[in-house]
């Protein structure tokens, strides 16, 4: 799905979260031979995240690299949830925040402080009034536009107000949305439970795959969407292609 994707979109950069693939095991020959450059950290069974572009990556890394043990946490290691890559000039930051599992888990205090790591790292390593992108599957709707039952799902975790709280903080480090700067309106949704029948046509979604950019790469922004289609396909992921183009020529 995903190489007949690239054929059809041709975009210069696309991150991918959750490849559930160990490292020595990722797909990289059917890539190349299609033009495309892959960067990937991954594990088995679960996380795992990729940045494939025409261009080859720079200044590769992964995790958080801040000296902060992982072995206690209720989970993975970081490096296969962040990837960072530097493409065309511009740092491309490539997350698959953990679920949390349940707002009553040490799961759920994990994401929440792993969104504190997130924005130290942007703090460390990046400037708000640089050229950035970061992207990728959030695990939190924003705001109650974000959702297709705002009341019915509040306090879920991944529309948690402190999970929502946590998220706000790392974009007040200086990002914007570049998704809600061409489509505002209500019932864009990138995420449609495979569980819930026909949650496409009912729009019964969430918005929690994301495209944000500090404001020097936003105001170069000229259009966003969701590809529905994809979602509608057959055997889909539950997950879809959310889109920007910028003036830049840069895709994601």
């Amino acid at each position: 799905m995903i190489l007949d994707w690239l054929r059809r979109e041709t975009p210069d950069v696309l991150c991918v979260q959750e490849t559930k693939v160990q490292d020595p095991d990722f797909p990289v020959t059917p890539f190349a031979e299609a033009g495309w450059h892959v960067v990937f950290r991954g594990q088995k069974a679960h996380a795992g995240v990729a940045i494939i572009s025409r261009e080859e990556p720079a200044e590769v890394a992964s995790g958080f690299d801040d000296g902060t043990s992982t072995s206690s946490a209720p989970g993975e290691p970081d490096h296969p949830r962040l990837l960072r890559a530097v493409i065309r000039g511009v740092p491309v930051v490539n997350t698959y925040v953990p679920q949390g599992r349940s707002p009553d888990s040490e799961h759920f205090q994990y994401k929440l402080a792993w969104f504190g790591r997130l924005r130290k790292l942007f703090e460390r390593e990046y400037a708000p009034d640089r050229p950035l992108i970061w992207v990728g599957d959030f695990n939190v709707a924003p705001d109650p536009i974000d959702v297709y039952d705002p009341v019915k799902l509040d306090g879920q975790v991944d529309y948690h107000p402190e999970a929502r709280a946590a998220l706000a903080g790392v974009k007040a480090w200086g990002f914007v949305d570049v998704f809600r700067i061409h489509r505002p309106e209500p019932e864009q949704y990138s995420y449609y439970d495979y569980r819930i029948p026909n949650a496409v046509q009912r729009k019964m979604g969430w918005r929690i795959d994301h495209i944000w950019a500090t404001a020097a790469l936003a105001e170069r922004s000229t259009a966003a969407w969701i590809d529905l289609d994809t979602r509608l396909a057959e055997k889909p992921s539950d997950h879809t292609f959310v889109v920007a183009e910028f003036k830049m020529a840069v895709r994601l």
